[in-house]
């Protein structure tokens, strides 16, 4: 069974930065692709950020675009989400995600089988 665990998440003030890692402990299971989502409280989860295998292709929402970057250590079967420019809004647990997604839904929870458990990211002054 695959196993991703998150770290690296914590209290920053606005305009600052964090950078989450996801690291895959079961080089066996079948991928193509990993994502970041979140889930502010009250709020459904929503996608973030993805990273497929294929060509090194990254997705962004158009909520984070431009301030996060996503990337990945294929020797650390590991994914990171360098976080800058930090605000309020980015307040949530962020879960780590793994699948075989098709290109329409590498932005959905549908489209990945693995989760991690989840890091809690707290903007505030």
């Amino acid at each position: 069974q695959a196993q991703l665990v998150e770290s690296g998440g914590g209290l920053v003030q606005p305009g600052g930065s964090l950078r989450l890692s996801c690291k895959a402990s079961n080089s066996d299971f079948n991928i193509n692709a990993m994502a970041w989502f979140r889930q502010a409280p009250g709020k459904e989860r929503e996608f973030v950020a993805a990273y497929r295998w294929n060509g090194g292709r990254t997705y962004y929402a158009d909520s984070v675009k431009g301030r996060f970057s996503i990337s990945r250590d294929r020797a650390e079967s590991t994914v990171h989400l360098q976080m800058n420019s930090l605000k309020s809004e980015d307040t949530a647990v962020y879960y780590c995600a793994a699948g075989r997604p098709i290109l329409s839904s590498i932005a959905t929870m549908g489209g990945y089988g693995h989760w991690g458990q989840g890091t809690q990211v707290s903007v505030s002054s």
